[in-house]
């Protein structure tokens, strides 16, 4: 079944929606969230949570496309569930790729004053836009997937340290990109 036609069961109210979405699309949104939270059962309970956000959402929303949708649902409830499992505690798996990526990208006061949200992401789209297809994809898998350095290596056939040293110039990259354009970082 195509995105339109769930999203046409959305509209009509159907629950069979739910279920061809989870059917099309429910291993990547496990699979995202659990990179994120390191837990089997949270994983489980946010992309069940993420499937009644897309219920209570569509309509009026029309998502195009419905995998970026709900993979941003699942990705915010399973964000917002790691910060509730782990304000005293810390899952590497998560925070490792939030530190790399935070070099580059400060979420303090002083980026917040600079520029907006939209701006920054949209400056981040353009980077990303300057960068060959494979270099793309291992910055998306590793900052909003939240894939580990050893899963990376083994699809793209490399080497963890070469996977490590790509994202590390990649961040530099995006930087000086930043730095560029008139951002501190």
């Amino acid at each position: 079944m195509n995105d339109s036609e769930i999203i046409d069961l959305f509209y009509m109210r159907s629950e069979r929606a739910i279920m061809e979405l989870a059917a099309k699309y429910g291993n990547v949104c496990n699979k995202v969230a659990k990179n994120i939270l390191n837990n089997i059962l949270d994983a489980e309970e946010c992309v069940n949570d993420a499937y009644l956000g897309a219920w209570n959402t569509i309509p009026p929303q029309n998502p195009n496309p419905l995998l970026t949708y709900i993979c941003r649902i699942v990705r915010n409830l399973s964000i917002k569930k790691y910060h509730a499992n782990t304000s005293v505690k810390r899952n590497s798996f998560y925070d490792a790729a939030l530190d790399e990526l935070g070099e580059c990208v400060s979420s303090s006061e002083s980026v917040e004053e600079e520029i907006s949200a939209k701006e920054l992401t949209r400056q981040i789209d353009y980077f990303l836009d300057t960068l060959d297809a494979e270099s793309r994809i291992l910055f998306v898998r590793r900052y909003w997937y939240a894939y580990s350095i050893s899963e990376l290596a083994k699809q793209f056939g490399l080497k963890s340290n070469t996977v490590s040293v790509r994202l590390s110039r990649i961040r530099d990259k995006l930087r000086d990109y930043l730095k560029g354009e008139g951002f501190t970082v």
